[in-house]
């Protein structure tokens, strides 16, 4: 099989992530996998196994004619059978399928807001999708929503998968007090609800003062972005939350992390849980999207209601006050993600999924 995944940048996205992490899965398993990023590379670059071949469009516009000619090329020259469209790159493969008749498509929905459904836009997804054989659902609500809303027939939920990432440079130092650090992977955008966090810090920061919060994802700089910076100035919390940007050393980010949270209004199923797992991290999260289907409160974490500040503070000092819950909670959490949201198992339905499809 010849598979090629699209994703529209690099950057250190969870839809970024697990284009990467396809396409060096399958670089082992099939005969030929590819990645092409369409609009902007990004950390993530570094962590593509020399295995995949890869290509940057540079795309400028929704119809940029010379980004979808030099893909329609790259497909041509490889004999791409399939072309594996992630969240919003489905229009350029749509656009290139027009041009290619011959290609198959299928397309891998990341939506994170899964819990706004009804008010997501769809017009243009109506116009192309039909000329998709299939759509991969990264939980069971947006699953339904294809089926339902948008009619598609051809729908697997398959959950993300964690990926070790060896290849990268530890480059990454965290401030604060080791064993004493709390992590949280997740872009600064509303959906992530930094603002939970900042009210939950501020009560961690009287309550046991030497514990510090360290945000890890993007910054983009916006209004958003502003009010948590002004918050934690306002809070007095310029030694106990430390904003890092986006990062690409994960992995070594988590060693040298003690507990993991997410304080989400609305997920999928997020990549940094399946990060903390991977990496034994004992966790905080909200009942959000499909967490609660990974999450076992009281087992292998502590689940919390979306907005519930001080069920949320409760649970984090519950962690931070017995090193033998954190243990087990780790451990717990890590055998959860080996057992059903392991890659080899993810692969194995993929494979046997697009098979049925491309026949």
């Amino acid at each position: 099989m010849r598979i090629l995944q699209i994703i529209d940048s690099l950057e250190a996205g969870g839809a970024e992530r697990m284009a990467v992490n396809y396409a060096n899965a399958l670089a082992k398993e099939i005969e030929f996998s590819g990645l092409v990023a369409t609009r902007k590379e990004g950390a993530l670059l570094n962590q593509l196994e020399d295995t995949v071949s890869y290509l940057f469009l540079n795309r400028k516009g929704a119809f940029d004619l010379t980004a979808l000619s030099k893909l329609r090329k790259f497909v041509v020259e490889n004999t791409i059978e399939v072309v594996h469209a992630h969240s919003t790159s489905f229009f350029l493969a749509f656009l290139l399928k027009i041009t290619y008749p011959k290609i198959k498509l299928i397309w891998h929905d990341h939506y994170g807001d899964s819990e706004y459904l009804s008010s997501r836009p769809s017009f243009s997804l109506k116009l192309t999708l039909p000329f998709f054989i299939g759509i991969i659902a990264v939980n069971q609500q947006l699953k339904l929503w294809a089926e339902q809303k948008m009619h598609f027939k051809n729908v697997i939920y398959l959950p993300n998968f964690p990926a070790e990432d060896d290849k990268v440079l530890e480059q990454t130092i965290l401030l604060g007090i080791p064993e004493k650090r709390i992590v949280s992977l997740a872009n600064l955008r509303a959906q992530k609800d930094h603002l939970l966090l900042i009210e939950v810090a501020q009560k961690i920061k009287n309550s046991h003062p030497e514990w510090t919060f360290h945000l890890v994802g993007k910054d983009f700089d916006d209004d958003y972005s502003k009010k948590i910076k002004e918050l934690i100035i306002e809070f007095n919390l310029e030694n106990t939350v430390i904003v890092y940007g986006s990062k690409p050393d994960i992995k070594n980010i988590l060693e040298q992390s003690t507990i993991g949270i997410l304080t989400s209004k609305s997920e999928g199923l997020p990549v940094a849980l399946l990060e903390y797992g991977l990496c034994q991290k004992p966790v905080v999260v909200t009942q959000v999207g499909e967490i609660p289907l990974l999450i076992r409160d009281g087992v292998n974490g502590f689940l919390v209601a979306q907005g519930e500040i001080q069920l949320f503070y409760n649970s984090l000092v519950k962690l931070i006050e017995n090193n033998s819950i954190r243990e087990d909670f780790g451990r717990a959490l890590q055998d959860t993600i080996a057992t059903k949201y392991s890659k080899n198992t993810v692969l194995q339905q993929y494979s046997n999924w697009i098979e049925t499809r491309i026949k």
